[in-house]
């Protein structure tokens, strides 16, 4: 088992179009090489959503925040750097110098900023509650107000609570640092 505490946000650069199916090739590659100890997390960094209709069709495309660019959390060994370097549209890492030097990894207030502006967050939050407590919301727009949990996502660190706005239940979706648990 190898130390986790080495594990680093690194850029690599992908051919523009390509990050979707780098990211699922460097998933399937981290499984199939064994290398689950080394590669932990892939990210494209997609902002919104933009509707288009086009012959008629309501078609979803994700605009890209930094289009030809894909993150990984890895520990950089020798096997682990060439395994990303060699996958299909990968085009090489950002911060390496090349003749076959590792790169440098992101910096912490970097990583931080970037996957705050993805929506998403490094450390993962937990929530001491389970379907059907109660928790009071403390951050937001429904801020005061007491919600029943009907879905909790542990990997997104969001859930879905019924809250009784004007005598009706509504259902809210927020985040595990937006509420605090009411204890029985």
């Amino acid at each position: 088992m190898v130390e986790t505490s080495k594990k680093r946000w690194y850029v690599l650069h992908t051919y523009s179009g390509y990050e979707n199916r780098v990211k699922n090739n460097l998933e399937s590659r981290k499984d199939s090489m064994g290398m689950t100890d080394y590669i932990f997390d892939v990210v494209v960094p997609e902002t919104e959503e933009h509707y288009k209709t086009k012959t008629g069709k309501k078609k979803v495309r994700m605009d890209k925040e930094f289009p030809g660019y894909v993150l990984i959390q890895m520990v950089m060994t020798d096997q682990s750097w060439y395994i990303v370097r060699n996958t299909p549209g990968v085009t090489g890492f950002i911060g390496s110098h090349g003749g076959g030097s590792k790169p440098t990894p992101l910096l912490p207030d970097e990583v931080k900023l970037i996957l705050s502006r993805l929506g998403k967050s490094e450390d993962k939050k937990t929530l001491n509650a389970r379907v059907g407590d109660t928790v009071t919301i403390i951050d937001g727009a429904f801020s005061g107000l007491n919600g029943k949990i009907t879905n909790i996502d542990g990997e997104k660190g969001k859930l879905k609570a019924n809250i009784n706005m004007f005598g009706r239940e509504t259902s809210a979706e927020l985040t595990f640092d937006q509420v605090k648990p009411i204890l029985k």
